[in-house]
């Protein structure tokens, strides 16, 4: 009975002592606020639920207004400090390599590959990004603008002869199908498998719970990336086996750098890459487009100015009938400097961005403890009343007087630091051409609103109908 007893009490105490532990970590220092929830599972529930509104996460909101702008939690097992503070945040991004590394939690890099480039450091992520240049950087989106303005005139016009297109999904597969065919001439029509079901089927469970257990979101995510990663793979061996004389493809690109004398480019990393641009090339654009054109929906002053800009190229033209020039793209100042940035701001494309302690960090009175992962939080930045005045409302004239076109402390809707997102500009690209062509050719009316479900990763503007119908000339 007494040996019982004393295991018993001895059980007690070591459970005690472990959840003191877990709520009570250790820092040579002193460490945010904040609550470090539930053994194990710390705030991951909390963290995981859905947001029905246009404001920051509830999580976020409701963390800050207790703790402040800089607050500890646990996520999936792991010790985090979260930060809205736009200085902290600047400061993290500008010490890659130094004091922080890129680092996300297991479930993203089970979803997006150990090998996959928000995991790599160093002179290997640099090499990465160098690659990805060679399509999107200037001279490649130069040649490209053609193909954008092509792609986005004949999808409005079929889209023209339908009842009503649900336009999130209408234009997630346009880019897609563009993207897809310049990174591995991939032709949905000629195709006997469907390679964006298969993306459609990861984004789905993308932010969910991970519970790896069939018929759960997570369990589909993983199924779907599974399926894309032995399409591509088959392509690639395919492709090596077959080499074209030609090289059209950043596919093609990429076997060359597979196949010179010591490359550090493995057949592992080389496909991992390509499946993040294709998840990101897509999934962010449509969501960013399907926003602009609700706003502009909903804005008739902001569409005026916009049509203004774009019809006022059409009229500079000695031929109306001719396609847009790199000259007339670059002229788009409103579109660029006011109404896309905007956009991207309540867009909020990129909600969440990890890094990791690489020492221990002095920030004002706080520490953050080598090992420990910093989220920081892009929304809470864009959505700040002491910045934007009434930060929910959209109203691209509040960047009239500003530079901030890319990242900065108060801006960070690509990233920044050396990690700002390579894809900007195609996204950029991509936007203003398919803007350009909307507004100048068609007008379009709403048929039905739909929601928009927003998690801490991702936002979904589903069932959004519209009807378009071209401009009587």
């Amino acid at each position: 009975m007494w040996a019982l007893f004393i295991w018993v009490s001895l059980l007690l105490i070591t459970i005690t002592h472990w959840v003191y532990s877990w709520r009570n970590p250790k820092c040579r220092g002193k460490l945010p606020p904040g609550s470090m929830g539930f053994p194990l599972l710390g705030e991951t529930i909390q963290f995981f639920k859905p947001n029905p509104t246009s404001d920051i996460p509830p999580f976020i909101k409701q963390r800050v207004k207790k703790h402040g702008p800089i607050f500890k939690t646990n996520l999936v097992g792991r010790p985090v400090i979260v930060s809205t503070d736009p200085d902290l945040s600047y400061f993290v991004f500008q010490q890659e390599g130094r004091c922080f590394q890129s680092w996300y939690p297991d479930t993203f890099t089970n979803i997006f590959g150990k090998k996959n480039v928000g995991s790599l450091h160093g002179f290997m992520y640099k090499y990465l990004k160098s690659m990805v240049l060679t399509l999107f950087g200037y001279d490649g989106l130069k040649k490209m603008l053609p193909q954008v303005e092509l792609t986005a005139n004949k999808r409005l016009e079929l889209w023209s002869n339908q009842e009503s297109v649900e336009l999130k999904d209408a234009t997630a597969s346009m880019i897609f199908d563009l993207t897809a065919k310049k990174l591995i001439s991939h032709d949905p029509d000629k195709s006997s498998e469907n390679l964006r079901a298969n993306f459609v089927a990861f984004i789905r469970g993308l932010i969910s719970f991970p519970f790896n257990i069939p018929g759960t979101a997570y369990h589909k995510c993983l199924k779907g990336r599974e399926n894309a990663m032995k399409m591509l793979r088959n392509m690639l061996q395919e492709r090596r086996k077959k080499p074209r004389k030609n090289p059209s493809d950043f596919f093609d690109y990429v076997i060359e750098e597979i196949q010179k004398e010591g490359t550090i480019l493995t057949e592992e990393i080389a496909l991992d890459l390509m499946f993040v641009l294709l998840f990101a090339s897509f999934e962010t654009t449509s969501l960013a487009l399907t926003l602009a054109i609700k706003f502009l929906s909903d804005d008739p002053e902001v569409l005026k100015r916009l049509t203004e800009e774009h019809e006022t190229i059409l009229r500079n033209r000695e031929d109306a009938e001719s396609g847009l020039t790199w000259e007339e793209y670059k002229s788009m100042t409103y579109t660029f400097q006011q109404f896309i940035n905007e956009t991207a701001r309540l867009a909020n494309i990129v909600p969440a961005i990890f890094r990791k302690a690489l020492i221990d960090i002095k920030y004002k009175d706080y520490t953050i403890p080598a090992g420990w992962a910093v989220m920081v939080c892009p929304p809470a930045v864009h959505l700040n009343p002491d910045k934007y005045e009434d930060p929910l409302v959209f109203n691209p004239s509040r960047w009239e007087e500003s530079k901030s076109n890319n990242a900065s402390k108060h801006f960070m809707a690509f990233g920044g630091g050396m990690r700002f997102c390579v894809g900007t500009d195609f996204t950029k690209l991509q936007m203003a051409v398919f803007l350009h062509s909307l507004v100048t050719k068609y007008r379009w009316e709403e048929i039905k609103g739909g929601n928009i479900l927003r998690t801490p990763g991702l936002q979904f503007p589903n069932g959004y109908h519209v009807k378009l119908h071209k401009k009587v000339a």
